[in-house]
């Protein structure tokens, strides 16, 4: 994972508090910014079912590794912004945690993002896979089929099967909404998703930029330090453990030559930390190692990674603490 640093939002930025689900507070175009007559910006916000694609899709579509991708489900937790610009059109993507029924507070806080991204799309990009017949929750895909607002059905992984199949699937969904736009794709191959991109500046109303060019993305850098250290939990560990830890950044400080990063790693019981450790220290130490790697490449710049483990009880319910990790406003 390696970003142009200069396009991330405030990225020295000592900002302890997560930002809120809504959209953030847009800033400001620089004074006396001019855009050519019919510059065209929107919002084109990513949702579906878990574990489709959303984040490759996501990641192919802005160029950048913007998402975590991971093979387990419900990777993505926020919703994260890719901001994509050329001189007449400003596209900013959004991918969204996987549509769910909530089990929990923490996913109560997920399918809020979902709803706001369906509120405030300009596009809506509904992906699929070969596999799914319904999407996983009733209700959302009701409101994606009756939306007013251009809508295409991505139907992802037609790698993994024929043509046969796949033109199948892509009658499938056109009878299920008949005024989308339906193509099957494959995200990790990049088939038939360069095409794409034409089809949606087509479709993007007009409008002046919502962020300023140089900008890849709305969040901070401690959100992409968190997400670094998360995706690799969800590599090493198995069961319930990847989907009861969450990662706070307490420190991220910038020297010349160095990052000196503190984060920790919330866990639900004692019984997780003792997991999360390993055996003399071996699995916190092979997360670190795995972290601070991906970070360096990720930073351009050495890193020195601190990773501790705190029990901080059922935080998945505590709509407080969830507030704090910015699930909830």
């Amino acid at each position: 994972m390696h970003l142009r640093t200069f396009a991330i939002k405030n990225m020295s930025e000592e900002k302890t508090q997560p930002e809120g689900i809504g959209l953030p507070d847009l800033p400001p175009m620089p004074a006396g910014a001019e855009y050519p007559e019919g510059h065209k910006a929107g919002f084109v916000n990513i949702v579906g079912s878990p574990n489709v694609g959303k984040s490759t899709l996501m990641n192919r579509l802005v160029g950048e590794n913007i998402s975590i991708i991971n093979a387990k489900a419900q990777t993505t937790r926020h919703r994260i912004m890719g901001i994509v610009n050329q001189p007449n059109w400003q596209i900013v993507y959004s991918d969204t945690p996987g549509v769910l029924d909530p089990a929990y507070k923490l996913q109560e806080g997920m399918m809020k993002f979902v709803k706001t991204a369906l509120q405030d799309a300009d596009i809506l990009i509904f992906v699929t896979d070969v596999y799914e017949d319904a999407m996983a929750h009733e209700a959302t895909f009701d409101k994606i089929a009756n939306m007013d607002i251009p809508v295409f059905v991505l139907i992802n992984k037609v790698d993994l099967e024929g043509q046969e199949v796949a033109m199948k699937r892509a009658d499938y969904w056109k009878k299920k909404i008949p005024r989308a736009q339906v193509a099957p794709i494959s995200a990790l191959h990049n088939f038939n998703v360069d095409t794409l991109l034409d089809s949606i500046v087509a479709r993007l109303p007009e409008a002046h930029p919502f962020f300023p060019k140089d900008e890849l993305t709305d969040k901070p850098m401690r959100f992409f330090v968190s997400e670094i250290v998360r995706e690799k939990i969800l590599t090493h560990y198995k069961q319930e453990i990847p989907y009861s830890c969450e990662v706070v950044v307490e420190e991220f400080r910038e020297e010349p030559h160095i990052f000196h990063i503190r984060a920790e790693i919330r866990v639900a019981r004692e019984s997780q930390k003792m997991i999360v450790i390993g055996a003399g220290g071996n699995m916190i130490k092979r997360v670190g190692t795995d972290s601070r790697k991906e970070l360096e490449s990720f930073l351009d710049k050495k890193v020195f990674l601190d990773l501790y483990v705190r029990v901080d009880k059922d935080w998945r319910n505590d709509e407080s603490k969830l507030k704090r990790f910015g699930y909830f406003d």
